[in-house]
C-alpha cells in the first residue's frame, strides 16, 4: 500500500477516483459514508500530469470547506510509493515516475496523501476479507487487483496481458471494444473473461465494478457479484486504518503486543 504520515485522525478524507473518461471525488468519513455529494468532471485528452493535477485541484475545491484531513487517490495505471509508473489511459509520454499524489497534495496546501490502483482503491470498499477475492473493474478499460484474508497482494496489470488473439483485456472488453462489438456480443466476452479468471485466479469471491458493470446482462455465478461505482470513492477510507496484517507482522514484538501500530 501507498504511505503518508497524518498527524490527526483521518475524519475528513478527500477520496478522488480518477478515471480514463471522467475524475470523480468526494469527501467521506473514516468508514467510507459519503459526507458530501460527489463531483464529477470529464477528464481532459490529451492529459499531462500537470492538466490532471490543475482539473483536480478545480474538481475538489468546493469539497475543501471545511478543508480535508487526508486524501486519498486511486488511478489506473500501476502505482507505487504514491508514484504512477505507467498510466495507460493518458499514453506514455511524460508518464512515468511521476509523483502526482504529492503534485495534488502540494496544490491543495500540504494534505497527508496516499494513491493506489484505481481497482485495488474499489476493491477496498467491495470486499468481504475471507480468502481470495478478485476485483474486476469494467470502465474505459479493464482494472483488476487480488486480495488475501482482507490483504492488498502485489498488483498485477492483467488488462495488458493477452487473452484473445492477440487482443489484451483492455482490448476485448473495455468500453472501446464494447462500443464496436455491441453489448450482446460485448456481454459474451465478459462471461468468457470470469471462467478464465476463475481457472487463473482460483478466487472465492469476483467483484465486479465500474461504469460498465450495469451493462451485464447475464446470470452471474453464485460467487460473482456487482458492487456500485461508488465504491471507486468508498474504498479510499481504508488507506488510512491501521497497518496490514503482513506491515504488524514484521513489527518488534513488544509493539504486537500492544497493539502500537503506528
Amino acid at each position: 500500500m501507498a504511505t503518508g504520515k497524518g498527524s490527526s485522525k483521518a475524519e475528513r478524507i478527500l477520496a478522488i477516483d480518477v478515471g480514463g473518461t471522467g475524475l470523480k471525488a468526494a469527501i467521506i468519513d473514516a468508514n467510507g459514508q459519503m459526507k458530501t455529494e460527489r463531483l464529477r468532471v470529464d477528464t481532459p485528452h490529451p492529459c499531462t500530469p500537470e492538466q490532471l493535477v490543475e482539473t483536480l485541484a478545480k474538481l475538489v475545491e468546493p469539497l475543501m470547506k471545511p478543508p480535508a484531513t487526508h486524501m486519498s487517490i486511486g488511478f489506473p495505471g500501476v502505482v507505487r510509493n504514491n508514484r504512477v509508473l505507467t498510466a495507460p489511459h493518458f499514453g506514455d509520454e511524460g508518464w512515468h515516475d511521476v509523483p502526482v499524489a504529492d503534485m495534488l497534495a502540494k496544490r491543495l496546501g500540504g494534505l497527508p496523501v496516499r494513491m493506489i490502483n484505481d481497482a485495488e482503491m474499489q476493491g477496498l470498499a467491495a470486499i468481504e476479507g475471507h480468502g481470495i477475492e478478485f476485483v474486476l473493474t469494467l470502465g474505459t478499460g479493464a482494472g483488476t487487483a487480488l486480495f488475501r484474508d482482507g490483504e492488498l497482494m502485489p498488483h498485477l496489470e492483467l488488462a495488458h496481458h493477452p487473452v484473445a488473439k492477440k487482443k489484451a483485456y483492455d482490448e476485448y472488453i473495455g468500453n472501446e471494444a464494447r462500443m464496436k462489438a455491441g453489448n450482446k456480443r460485448w456481454n459474451r466476452r465478459v462471461e468468457k473473461i470470469i471462467g478464465v479468471l476463475a481457472s487463473l485466479v482460483n478466487y472465492d469471491r469476483l467483484w465486479i465494478g465500474g461504469g460498465n458493470a450495469a451493462r451485464l446482462k447475464f446470470e452471474l455465478p453464485p460467487n460473482v457479484a456487482v458492487v456500485s461505482n461508488a465504491a471507486g470513492i468508498e474504498g479510499g477510507a481504508k488507506l488510512w486504518h491501521p497497518r496490514s496484517v503482513r506491515e504488524s507482522r514484521q513489527l518488534p514484538a513488544a509493539n504486537q503486543r500492544t497493539g502500537a501500530f503506528e
